[in-house]
């Protein structure tokens, strides 16, 4: 798929998920960039604005598997991996397969379980696969996580640990909408929507999960000049001799940066990465990986204050067309 078609699916894609969540451009256009450079995506934002209603709906317009997992305090490993249940009628162990085994993993509030539950993710995150009982299993293609927690509420919560939180490969934070889109939500409403029934309410699904696969493959042929390289080596680097910053980025997130800029620029219909693609995406790949020392946070230094900094410290190449 070259870029062109790249960006004319990708507009098709935004404008289905856009009828439904009502004021939210940024957060569709960087968990679609996220899920097409094949990655998973931490959101997070207070109760009732829209964030299972973005996975439903992306779901659908992607024609993907889906399936939810609420995270809870009692959850254990095996409700999200699926084990080994005997079999009496054929006097062996068979193997259940558990929810994380589709395309699209909704696992709702997903720091609501303990860490020994949480870590049932890790493997399917990295390799694409689930290991029980010493048989490795591979997982469907593509498979993404969309994971939600809430900011605010802490009481009976376990934040997850770094190692989780480096998997995601961006973390977008949503916020309440203004006014007027508040009112177009409240029409909509009254018209007969339903988020159960995103079918009825004119949603069309214009993706399949080979489709998907085409995409993501297709943003290899993205070019990469030796300056955007520097460049995306350079922010990252800084996120870890910044002032503030107790432990920064990861090679992880610069391979990360690389995929979701590549991403954004097939989006727009380009065949090369430009700086802009870089800076647009940079605070959703480094937010949640940074950890800022005590005095900083102290001082209500925030992750996004930091990376802002890096960003206009960093140099920016001249040339990358």
């Amino acid at each position: 798929m070259n870029p062109i078609e790249f960006r004319d699916r990708f507009d098709l894609l935004r404008r289905e998920a856009g009828k439904v969540l009502l004021g939210q451009d940024d957060l569709i256009l960087h968990t679609l960039v996220a899920v097409l450079a094949g990655g998973h995506v931490l959101i997070e934002g207070v109760p009732g604005l829209g964030k299972t209603l973005l996975v439903r709906t992306l779901a659908h317009v992607l024609g993907a598997t889906f399936k939810r997992i609420q995270f809870t305090p009692d959850l254990m490993p095996s409700d999200v991996t699926g084990g080994n249940v005997f079999n009496q009628k054929e006097d062996r162990f068979v193997f259940h397969e558990g929810p994380i085994f589709t395309q699209l993993l909704l696992a709702d509030e997903v720091n609501r379980a303990p860490a020994k539950t949480q870590s049932a993710l890790l493997e399917a995150m990295q390799d694409l696969a689930v290991t029980s009982d010493g048989i490795t299993r591979a997982l469907p293609d593509p498979f993404f996580v969309i994971a939600t927690q809430n900011p605010i509420e802490s009481q009976g919560t376990y934040p997850l640990p770094e190692a989780q939180l480096d998997r995601f490969l961006i973390q977008v934070n949503v916020t309440h909408p203004s006014q007027a889109v508040e009112r177009l939500i409240l029409k909509n409403h009254v018209n007969g929507f339903h988020a159960a029934r995103l079918d009825r309410f004119e949603i069309q699904r214009v993706a399949t999960a080979a489709e998907l696969v085409e995409m993501r493959e297709g943003l290899a042929r993205i070019r990469v000049d030796d300056g955007i390289i520097e460049y995306i080596a350079d922010i990252v680097g800084r996120s870890r001799v910044h002032r503030s910053v107790y432990l920064g980025a990861s090679p992880r997130a610069s391979i990360g940066l690389l995929a979701v800029a590549r991403a954004l620029a097939a989006s727009e219909g380009r065949e090369y990465v430009i700086p802009d693609d870089v800076k647009a995406l940079a605070p959703a790949v480094l937010r949640h990986r940074l950890i800022l020392h005590p005095d900083a946070e102290i001082e209500g230094v925030s992750a996004d204050d930091c990376v802002d900094d890096i960003l206009r410290e960093a140099k920016v190449p001249k040339t990358a067309a």
